[in-house]
């Protein structure tokens, strides 16, 4: 059984080879491809017939680290139901299937449930150790066998309608195992060591996988009449017409062209780079602050780092998958190693803290980048992760080489002028205690409202889900309360770092001319102002090429 400490110290084994113990593991084999089944030296084991209960078993594989409790009854049960006594009776199911004598694989304390592979075979990461040892460096039998695990959807079966947040995970690794499975076939079919009717069979795969994608057909029925198969090559040239000629980039001059390609020996068109394994992952570990809080930090993508202070209500794992911010999150991992946390009282950092000060908050970032490694990093914030930024900044001014802060301010609102903005915050942190963990989620749409106005339908039912299960009524309450104390006023001109501060114009949460006091307070900052209304910015708006552009000119200066 983990203990608090164990489970604090727990590293992420998803992306490791399978641990060895010194105990007699007996084959297990665990399937998610094609829907959850468990075989014992090759026998099926019945699986309980509660599709949340094996739906939880497929999520805590996948996520690989430590799960809260109360995030995991948020995920798959609903309210009204008793969710703690549901996860309790999920759990003794499930125990039984995959533990063995010396062998705990599904373990939990009062806080955390956690799966460790433990010698068994799980085929979804055994496709992705695969594909992060490289491609390229596989043999074509391995690769092949690969590519027959993966060729039914990961999860299937396992929908819960009910469960927006849930399906919207479930959905998103689906769209991750099809793009891995498309990444197999296109280094299998890249090489020229393989029959042509196993390649055939595989870009002809790749079109049902990928069936808007031009470049998909162009290669296949070039691949076709390279062969000489004319028939064949015109009926797909047909077929692929039919496909995409709802698209309004097509050009059927490219298929015409694969077709005459017959009497010149053609090659199929190159297939597309791969996607950098980087950005399809993250990993997440667990470092203690001063106080002993344990605080959760992810890493993703690679080269030089770039550390992210925590903001207003995080969570690691479902801002990875939302809308809100997978953009961000993976631009910034594009030519870096993105370094980000959960602050204290929210996501998989501990929730029941006492202490939610400034000073505190900058502890927690001290002891993040120390457990990750780094020791100079440009600082990026946003919101009120700019204060804890500059704050950072100035007490530890060897560690940050610049500061590019966006949608921040100087002071809380407890400490500014503005008396009619603060009692109107007083009577949101009132309302919060009572309606914060409401189902309802009208009372969310307040701050939803503030942070993204401009968002679509989707973005808005996702944050409004993301409050809820990012963070409990009382410490969204606290949060709120501990904000307003904020105030790096005589902060700002000890700051010499480099800096770039970005604000929308029309922001809905934290004023313009927070942003501008801001800039002007820091001796030779930046400023850039962004056409929007978004507290957070969105992948559609228009700013968000501009934001990027900035922040890469200015990290490269």
């Amino acid at each position: 059984m983990y203990g608090p400490n164990a489970l604090a110290a727990h590293a992420p084994h998803r992306y490791t080879r399978p641990v060895q113990s010194n105990a007699t593991i007996a084959p297990l084999e665990i399937k998610l491809f094609g829907g959850l089944e468990i075989r014992h030296l090759g026998e099926a084991i019945a699986l309980p017939q509660s599709k949340k209960t094996r739906a939880l078993l497929g999520y805590l594989i996948l996520k690989g680290t430590p799960q809260r409790r109360d995030a995991l009854c948020e995920l798959l049960w609903e309210i009204p139901d008793d969710p703690r006594a549901a996860l309790r009776w999920s759990l003794s199911k499930l125990r039984p299937l995959v533990n063995e004598d010396g062998v705990e694989r599904l373990s939990a304390d009062r806080e955390r449930v956690a799966f460790e592979r433990h010698g068994a075979l799980i085929d979804v990461l055994r496709v992705e150790e695969v594909s992060a040892a490289g491609l390229e460096k596989q043999s074509r039998a391995l690769l092949l066998d690969v590519c027959k695990s993966c060729s039914d959807p990961l999860l299937a079966g396992l929908d819960l309608p009910g469960q927006p947040v849930y399906e919207s995970w479930r959905l998103g690794q689906q769209e991750r195992s099809r793009r891995l499975h498309m990444r197999i076939i296109d280094e299998l079919t890249r090489r020229d060591d393989g029959d042509a009717a196993q390649q055939t069979a595989l870009l002809r795969r790749r079109v049902e996988l990928d069936p808007d994608n031009e470049d998909t057909h162009v290669r296949l029925v070039a691949h076709l009449a390279a062969l000489g198969q004319r028939a064949d090559a015109e009926a797909q040239a047909d077929i692929s017409r039919r496909m995409l000629r709802s698209l309004a980039a097509f050009d059927d001059a490219r298929l015409k062209s694969a077709l005459h390609g017959s009497a010149k020996k053609a090659a199929p068109t190159p297939a597309p780079a791969p996607e950098p394994a980087t950005q399809l992952r993250q990993q997440i570990r667990f470092c203690t602050s001063t106080d002993g809080v344990r605080i959760a930090y992810a890493t993703s993508g690679s080269g030089a780092p770039l550390v992210k202070t925590a903001n207003w209500l995080n969570h690691l794992e479902f801002d990875w998958e939302s809308p809100i911010w997978h953009h961000m999150f993976r631009a910034l991992s594009h030519d870096n190693t993105l370094v980000r946390y959960d602050s204290r009282g929210n996501g998989l950092s501990d929730w029941n803290v006492e202490n939610l000060t400034l000073d505190a908050l900058v502890c927690d970032l001290k002891a993040v980048v120390d457990a990750a490694g780094v020791e100079r990093f440009p600082l990026f914030a946003m919101s009120q992760g700019c204060a804890v930024a500059v704050e950072f900044a100035v007490r530890h001014p060897e560690r940050v080489s610049k500061l590019i802060l966006y949608g921040g301010y100087v002071s809380g609102w407890r400490v500014g002028p503005d008396s009619d903005f603060a009692a109107q915050t007083e009577a949101l942190i009132t309302l919060t205690r009572t309606g914060w963990g409401r189902d309802n989620p009208a009372y969310r749409q307040v701050f939803t409202s503030l942070f993204i106005p401009g968002a679509t339908p989707e973005q808005m039912d996702w944050f409004n889900e993301l409050q809820r299960i990012t963070t409990s009524p009382e410490n969204a309450a606290r949060l709120l309360s501990a904000l307003g104390d904020i105030n790096v006023a005589d902060r700002l001109p000890l700051v010499t770092q480099p800096t770039l501060v970005l604000h929308a114009r029309n922001d809905a949460r934290v004023s313009y001319g927070d942003g501008r006091k801001l800039a002007m307070g820091i001796p030779g900052a930046r400023f850039v102002t962004l056409e929007g209304q978004n507290h957070l910015i969105l992948e559609q708006e228009p700013a968000w090429p501009r934001f990027l552009a900035e922040m890469r000119q200015f990290l490269a200066e």
